[in-house]
């Protein structure tokens, strides 16, 4: 079976350093910081204190107001991030067979903020004050229908739910549908908007999240103080097609997916398997998927969350894949600036090592102050870096031990 190339044609992103990839890319590359105090709710009595909000955010900007209100916060971001994606990629002035082009836009909790909402009037006003509307705010596959629905598209439509990975499982899934030639068009990513109550306060139950008060330096994956991680939300959103059908339309070609790897550690509902073994298997899938060499990437763009266990395990995990080569590899964290997107992690962080990619510039790791022997290797503390990029990896590792890696290449002719 002929396997077809894969390109990524529009990107959009929702984000706490902002709205748009431009604003998103650029504030990266600054080394914005996007976490605060939480504000969606009264936090003094939460064990945690901060989180990356998504600031001037305005639905009405995008869908209309009657629309909106009938989403949830994580379908807003879906849409917005999507409709983003298909203006980048020309999609709204080009005619395409819509049967053959699908949506695949994951999501870890849902709709956290309608739940929750809901149960509040249940118990006060009793069942017969539920809106009609309630279930389909509340759908964790919401935002990916609404885009299929919004557009009219009626191929592949899926929602993956993988905790923290999801994002990045989104994208792989649509890479190999276009892979095998069973799509022309898809649209992949990941939305989260669950910086509410009862979400923030499960993980500030876990105790995984940092208690840090001092916004500046609160997430700072890979230094030795590191303390945990910072929730936070937004959708990330890519236009992936077949090479041949972007040739064919003259699109803009931002970079070319080559190869994707996912494993399950089968260890434990939270934390990392110690040796990093889900994480060894899942990197060296994707660098055979892509018939790449280990020396053959430059960058890697981490899961790096900021927990002790999390870092330690990646690094060393990395270390095991790359051998020498990773006393040279640059490895960076941008939840330093925009914290943990949940289940839009890796769809964002995607987007970002997109950028890097097509741009040969490296987001720094910020608030990093002092190193950590478990974790030698160069994460890009300096602020951002430009170089010669041929290709990057993107990791992403979810509670549950569900793993995902995506490689990206530039295109070549």
């Amino acid at each position: 079976m002929k396997e077809h190339r894969v390109v990524i044609t529009g990107l959009g992103a929702v984000t706490p350093i902002g709205v748009g990839v431009k604003d998103f890319w650029e504030g990266l590359i600054a080394g914005r910081n996007g976490i605060a105090k939480v504000t969606h709710f009264d936090i003094t009595d939460f064990r945690s204190k901060l989180a990356a909000e998504v600031k001037d955010f305005h639905a009405e900007e995008w869908i209309n107001e009657k629309s909106a209100k009938r989403m949830d916060r994580f379908t807003q971001f879906g849409i917005v991030a999507s409709t983003m994606a298909i203006q980048d990629a020309g999609l709204e002035s080009f005619t395409f067979d819509k049967n053959r082009a699908g949506v695949i836009i994951g999501s870890g909790i849902g709709g956290s903020q309608t739940i929750e909402e809901g149960h509040s009037k249940l118990n006060k006003n009793g069942p017969k004050s539920l809106s009609p509307f309630l279930v389909s705010k509340l759908l964790v596959n919401m935002a990916a229908c609404m885009v299929s629905i919004k557009y009219g598209l009626k191929g592949h439509l899926s929602a993956p739910s993988v905790a923290c990975s999801t994002g990045s499982n989104a994208v792989g899934d649509a890479f190999r549908i276009l892979q095998r030639g069973d799509a022309d068009i898809m649209l992949a990513g990941s939305s989260e908007a669950c910086i509410t109550s009862l979400s923030y306060g499960c993980f500030c139950a876990t105790r995984s999240m940092s208690q840090n008060t001092c916004a500046d330096n609160a997430s700072r994956p890979f230094d030795k103080n590191r303390d945990g991680f910072l929730m936070g939300e937004g959708a990330g959103i890519a236009v992936l097609e077949s090479l041949e059908h972007a040739l064919k339309r003259g699109a803009k070609i931002y970079a070319e997916i080559v190869g994707y790897g996912n494993t399950a550690d089968a260890y434990h509902f939270t934390a990392p398997e110690p040796h990093g073994d889900g994480m060894i298997r899942v990197m060296q899938a994707a660098l055979k998927d892509a018939c790449m060499d280990p020396k053959e990437i430059g960058y890697i763009n981490a899961h790096g969350t900021s927990t002790v266990l999390n870092d330690k395990c990646e690094s060393k995990a990395i270390m095991n894949v790359y051998g020498d080569h990773a006393k040279i590899l640059k490895v960076s964290s941008i939840k330093s600036m925009i914290g943990h997107l949940m289940a839009a992690a890796g769809a964002v962080e995607f987007v970002s090592t997109v950028m890097s990619v097509f741009t040969g510039k490296l987001p720094p790791t910020i608030n990093y102050k002092e190193p950590d022997p478990d974790c030698p290797l160069d994460y890009v503390t300096n602020g951002v870096e430009s170089v010669d990029l041929n290709a990057a990896m993107s990791n992403s590792f979810g509670f549950g031990g569900g793993n995902a890696c995506l490689v990206i290449k530039k295109k070549q002719e």
